[in-house]
C-alpha cells in the first residue's frame, strides 16, 4: 500500500496538480515560492510532531504512577484526534480546489488523499485503544474526523468560488505535501526493505500507481 501510495502521489502532483497550476495566470516566481513554503511548513509540522513525540515518552520515563500513565495516554489519544481532524479539514479544501480547477485533477488528488489516509486512520485506530478508548469510541471518534473533510471540502468551495484566483497556490501547496510526504516519510520506509525480492514489488507497485493516475487523466 506504501509504494502504491507514493506512486498515485508523485504523478498527482507532479504530473497533473503542478502543472495545471502553473497554466493559470499566476506569477510562476509566487508559485515556486508557494512550494518551498509548503515543503517547509510540512517539515517544521513534521519536527514539531517529533519534538512532541519524543517530549511525552521522556515524561514516561519520570513518572511511573499508573494513574499518571492512563491520564497521559488518554491525553494523548485526544492529541490525535484534534491533529487528525484538522488534517482531514484541510484535506477537504484540496480536493475541492482539484475539482474546480479540473474534475478529472479532483478525482486523482482525492484518490491520492485515500491511498495515504487508509494506512493512516489505522495507525491512529490502534493509537486510541492503546490510548484507553473502545473499539466502539475510537471507530465514533474517527468517523466523526473523517466528516470534517466534508466540512473542509464545503468550506474550500464557497471560499474558492468567490476568490478562484487563490486556487492554483492551494494546488501547488497540496502538491508540496503529497511530495514532501512520498519522499521524506513513504519512501524511506521502502528502504528498509533492500532484498531484491521485496524492491521489485515496490517498483511494480509505484509504477501502478502512476499508470492508475495516467489512466484515470488520459482525457486530460
Amino acid at each position: 500500500m506504501v509504494s502504491l501510495s507514493v506512486g498515485i502521489m508523485l504523478s498527482t502532483s507532479l504530473l497533473h496538480a503542478l502543472p495545471e497550476a502553473f497554466e493559470s495566470h499566476a506569477s510562476a516566481r509566487s508559485l515556486f515560492a508557494t512550494l518551498l513554503a509548503g515543503l517547509l511548513a510540512f517539515f517544521l509540522l513534521e519536527k514539531l510532531a517529533i519534538m512532541r513525540h519524543s517530549h511525552h515518552h521522556e515524561g514516561d520515563g519520570h513518572h511511573h504512577h499508573h494513574g499518571h500513565d492512563k491520564h497521559e495516554a488518554g491525553k494523548a489519544g485526544w492529541m490525535i484526534l484534534v491533529g487528525d481532524g484538522m488534517h482531514n479539514f484541510t484535506d477537504g479544501i484540496l480536493i475541492a480546489a482539484a475539482f474546480m480547477a479540473n474534475p478529472e485533477l479532483g478525482l486523482v488528488t482525492a484518490l491520492a488523499i485515500i491511498a495515504h489516509e487508509i494506512p493512516q486512520e489505522i495507525g491512529d485506530f490502534i493509537v486510541l485503544l492503546n490510548a484507553g478508548f473502545s473499539r466502539t469510541r475510537a471507530y465514533v471518534y474517527n468517523l466523526l474526523c473523517s466528516l470534517l473533510a466534508i466540512a473542509g471540502g464545503l468550506l474550500g468551495y464557497y471560499t474558492l468560488d468567490r476568490a478562484s484566483e487563490l486556487i492554483p497556490y492551494v494546488l501547488v501547496f497540496a502538491s508540496s505535501g503529497f511530495i514532501y510526504i512520498a519522499v521524506s516519510d513513504l519512501m524511506p520506509q521502502m528502504q528498509r526493505r533492500a532484498t531484491l525480492r521485496e524492491s521489485v514489488p515496490q517498483v511494480l507497485l509505484i509504477a501502478s500507481g502512476v499508470a492508475i493516475v495516467l489512466f484515470l487523466t488520459r482525457n486530460h
